[in-house]
């Protein structure tokens, strides 16, 4: 900081510089203007006013030249002050404007003349105007470095945000206190943090907008995959019901054989013997008094005939339905088919099975199942196998009864043969759906040079079981 000079110094300082202009002065006097020459008094005042005189103009020019500097400093300083680019308000401990350039005139929108004198709050929304208050009281507080954010609204109406600064003043001419506050604009600011967070929604939004389409293309992907599955279940569904429609078909046609073989069984076998024993009967009637002895023969023959319609009988009950399955059970049952079968073809078959009292929980359908299975399987071994061995398994699980059936015959594709449209046997297929009517699991395994395998497993409950014939 620059020292006021001391009046005294600068005075004496002058003095001397005057006396040293006035010698100068007399070593190159100007021409007088005529006259009596001066008295030494006068000659001494004339000297003192001379001094003063030259005094007076060095102040004078002093003067001029500061007063040329102060004016060309006050016209830098307004310069700054207007035109800054931060809007300056001087205000006093009320919010008036004591002082404002015109930056902050321009900022909002009033002529600077206009706004002295009024309180820089009215241009502060309602919103904000517990805050621009709470600044002011800490700018005359002393607080360090207060700020606060506003919102201000032009005469016009249209609102905008800006930033305080402000710092407290003390005026050397008067103990009123007052502030100066810098007001910056911040719409750019908070345009861009607008634009900031619209962009950063933007993104969110776009990542949720890009998840989304991920998860749909996803979704797309497993409804395609359903939508092949659906259709290959549509496909195998077809296919099973033209399954079930030519087993439906089979068995109708099976039932008509079997009425027609019952039926010419029961023509040529059973009609016979009994047109044999009424006509046996009828001679018997006509030799009761003509021949005692030949009548007896004649009764044995007659009676062989009936034995023969009853052992015929007899077989015809125990192909449709054993009787010792419901009376003896399931094991005693196929001992005696397999005894019958090897007796009457030669095939050697060898049967391991659990204790019959293992099998008690079985039901009367499912005893029927194990029992038409095995029939089947065999039947069919001894049909188109040429096998030499058959071996049968029944064992009982902890809830299942299993059942494997195996013969050392020629193989076959299982494949084709179970979805062979035209298969005129009910074979495997009938047997697959006995099983699979009781909720059991049926399978078929045959390769060449190792014969043919049938394996099926049911629960031992009654749930769920349906109803079968014989």
């Amino acid at each position: 900081m620059n020292r006021k000079p001391n009046p005294a110094i600068a005075a004496a300082a002058l003095r001397r510089r005057a006396e040293v202009q006035l010698r100068e002065q007399r070593k190159h006097p100007r021409p007088a203007a005529g006259g009596p020459k001066p008295a030494a008094d006068a000659q001494r005042l004339l000297h003192e006013l001379q001094v003063h005189h030259v005094e007076l103009e060095m102040q004078n020019a002093e003067l001029q030249e500061a007063r040329d500097r102060m004016e060309a400093q006050l016209e830098k300083y307004t310069d700054l002050y207007d035109f800054a680019p931060v809007a300056y308000f001087s205000l006093d401990d009320q919010g008036r404007i004591m002082e404002v350039n015109l930056t902050g005139a321009n900022l909002l929108g009033v002529e600077r003349s206009r706004l002295i004198s009024r309180r820089l709050q009215q241009f502060v929304v309602p919103t904000s105007r517990p805050d621009f208050l709470r600044f002011l009281e800490q700018v005359f507080a002393g607080a360090r470095k207060p700020a606060c954010e506003a919102v201000l609204a032009k005469p016009d109406g249209a609102p905008f945000w800006v930033n305080f600064h402000g710092t407290s003043a003390l005026s050397a001419s008067s103990s009123q206190p007052w502030c100066r506050v810098a007001v910056s604009d911040l719409t750019s600011l908070k345009q861009a943090e607008a634009t900031q967070r619209r962009a950063e929604v933007l993104a969110a939004a776009n990542r949720r907008l890009e998840a989304e389409i991920v998860r749909r293309m996803a979704v797309e992907d497993a409804l395609k995959q359903a939508e092949q599955h659906l259709t290959e279940l549509l496909e195998a569904a077809r296919h099973t019901q033209d399954q079930l429609r030519h087993l439906s078909r089979q068995i109708l046609r099976a039932q008509e054989e079997e009425r027609k073989r019952i039926s010419r069984e029961l023509h040529d076998v059973i009609a016979q013997t009994l047109v044999g024993i009424n006509i046996h009967l009828q001679a018997l009637s006509q030799k009761v008094h003509i021949d005692p002895q030949g009548l007896r023969s004649e009764i044995a023959q007659t009676q062989q005939l009936v034995a023969t319609a009853v052992d015929i009988v007899h077989q015809f009950a125990v192909e449709l339905r054993p009787m010792a399955l419901d009376e003896l059970g399931l094991i005693p049952a196929l001992h005696s088919f397999m005894k019958e079968l090897s007796k009457r073809t030669g095939l050697h078959i060898h049967f391991t099975t659990c204790p019959p009292d293992a099998l008690k929980q079985l039901s009367s359908t499912r005893r029927t199942v194990l029992y038409r299975v095995t029939q089947s399987a065999l039947v069919n071994v001894e049909q188109h196998a040429q096998a030499s061995q058959v071996e049968v398994t029944l064992r009982k699980l902890r809830n299942t009864v299993r059942l494997e059936i195996h013969d050392d015959g020629k193989s076959f594709e299982v494949e084709r043969v179970l979805a062979a449209k035209r298969y005129q046997r009910l074979g495997l297929l009938g047997m697959r759906e006995r099983v699979e009517m009781v909720g059991g699991s049926f399978g078929v395994e045959s390769k060449p040079g190792q014969g043919t395998t049938i394996r099926l497993q049911i629960p031992l409950g009654n749930g769920g079981e349906e109803e079968l014939g014989p």
